[in-house]
Formats: C-alpha cells, structure tokens, sequence
C-alpha cells in the first residue's frame, strides 16, 4: 500500500461548501426522522427494566438469541437482552416490561411472565434447591435517566477536553474550533443515522450505554486523525511561509496524508466489518456505530475540520 493514492493532488479545500451541505442535509435529515419518530429507542440502561438471574439445564447450552426472540415474542411493547453467566447453563436477563406500570405485584407479574416466555426452555434448580429464578432486582426509570444524562455529560466533556487540548497543542484557536466542530459533526452524523435508520434495519439500533462507548470510541479514533492531518498542515506552513495561498498549502498537506489516513482507517473498517457479521445481535448496534463513525472520522478529518480551521482564521506565521 506504499504507494496508494501518492502523487494524488485532489482540492479538498475548493470544495469544502460542497463538503458542509452535504453533510448538513445528513444531519437535517436526521433531525427530521428524529422529530417524527419521537427520538431514538432508549436502550434499558436508559429506561430502566427488571433484572433476573435464572437456571437452565446447562447440558442443553440454549444460545442468547433463542432466549431472546423468545422474550421478545411473549412480551410487547418490551425491550430485552441476554446474557450468559459462566458456564453453567445461568441467564441474565433483563426486561423493560412493565417497568413504568405502578403494580402492587409488579414484580410477581413480570417473573411470571418471563418464565411463561421461556416455558420451551428446559428450566431447572440448582444443586442446592433454588431456582429457576435465582435472583431478581429492579433498575427504575430515575436511575436510567440519570444515568442517560451522565452519559451524555461524558460525551460533551470528552469533546471540550479535547477542544482546549488541541488549541494547547497548536497554539491556534483555529485549530481546536475545526477539531471541535468536526467532532461534534461525526456524533451527530452517527445519531442521525441511527434515527434514520431505526425500524428498517433487522436488529436493533437503540440508544443505550453500548452507543455511547461506540461514540466515545469514535471522538478518540477521528481526532487522532485530525491531529495526524493537523500536524502535517502545520509543518508545511512554517516550511511554505511565502509560497503559494493557505488554501493550496493546506490541500497539499492534506494530500500528502491522505495514503495513511486512508490506509489505517480502511484496516480499522475491516476488523469491524469481522465484528458486525460474527459479533450477534448484542453488538450489531455497537459495531455498526462504529463502522459508521470510522468512515465519518476519516472523512471529516479531510472535508470538515480542516476547512472549518481554514475559514476560521488559520494562518501561517510570516517571516
């Protein structure tokens, strides 16, 4: 790969107008879907859901998508995940059904419920007598939402950390506003994505604790690029001090990283791709924002941020 896209000299920065409509009609578009749908699917770490811990014949080694499909068939209106516990034939689920329902015996409702789904399944006790139902807890609506608005809180001072860090690191205001701007961009590029998308792909794409990993993951990935761009586009500015315009300075150091910027990102894309088709349904959401946001890093670390610090006031230093 030494020599992909070397010798290339594409105009990035000419074209920049192009780059920001194309990706504000992404990002309305989103909005719009956002607004009709009445937002993203809360996942149950934002919506709260009943916990339970149950005993299945470990012999039978049920897989997680079986419990699941089977929940979800039996209880509407409901989110549901599954998770294996050791090896020993314990589940844990957890549902969001009738967790805003103010039931005296909510609790008794929603055991019986759960074991009625799973009543294909070969339940059993353990060795000391107890089960299936081995042992239960609740995770309220409050709790979620503190717990969603904490997130949330991560993901905005993840970004003004990296804002003042970038602006230390360059000296240039100009810099940490494009870095800012572009990842802010690449977030709201994911979730108008996820909007737009929510009910028509086959598995589920909810707003839970696993997007905002995705999402930390992704402003870390993209703004490694963008220094990598930014490290570049200022070393050739002190060396290019009275040649040519900012623009075309600026396009060549964007071109002369483009080879690596391409490269490391499409091997990232690839071991993602592995983890979308064979990760299941538990990490499709998760594998799938970060697919995107590979793909929208790159890409913003090229067409966004860079223009952005250019149209902000990014100058060379004069003799």
């Amino acid at each position: 790969s030494d020599n992909v896209l070397s010798g290339r000299n594409y105009d990035f920065v000419s074209k920049r107008r192009t780059f920001y409509l194309i990706s504000g009609l992404f990002i309305a578009a989103g909005a719009a879907a956002f607004v009709m749908k009445g937002g993203i699917a809360t996942g149950l770490d934002f919506k709260g859901g009943w916990s339970f811990q149950i005993q299945t014949d470990a012999a039978k080694n049920y897989s997680v998508t079986e419990l699941k499909e089977a929940l979800d068939k039996s209880l509407p209106n409901s989110s549901n995940e599954v998770k294996t516990i050791g090896s020993e034939g314990q589940y844990k689920i957890v549902t969001s059904y009738l967790i805003n329902e103010n039931l005296q015996d909510a609790r008794d409702t929603v055991s019986k419920a759960v074991l009625n789904a799973l009543k294909g399944f070969n339940l059993t006790k353990t060795a000391s007598g107890e089960g299936p139902i081995l042992a239960t807890s609740k995770v309220g609506p409050a709790i979620a939402a503190n717990t969603r608005n904490k997130s949330i809180t991560l993901v905005i001072l993840a970004i003004v950390g990296i804002f003042l860090y970038i602006v230390f690191r360059f000296r240039t205001v100009a810099y940490g506003l494009g870095a800012t701007v572009a990842l802010i961009h690449d977030v709201l590029v994911v979730l108008s994505f996820f909007a737009i998308f929510q009910g028509i792909l086959p598995f589920p794409m909810e707003f839970d604790q696993h997007l905002i990993a995705a999402l930390l993951t992704l402003v870390g990935y993209s703004i490694n690029d963008t220094v990598i761009v930014f490290d570049r586009i200022r070393e050739y500015l002190r060396e290019h001090r009275t040649e040519m315009n900012e623009g075309k300075l600026i396009n060549n150091a964007i071109n002369q990283t483009l080879n690596r910027t391409i490269v490391t990102s499409l091997t990232v894309f690839l071991v993602l791709v592995v983890l979308f088709i064979f990760g299941g349904d538990i990490l499709k959401g998760f594998s799938l924002a970060l697919l995107i946001g590979v793909v929208v890093g790159t890409y913003s670390s090229i067409c966004i941020a860079t223009p952005i610090a250019l149209d902000l006031g990014l100058k060379r230093k004069k003799k």
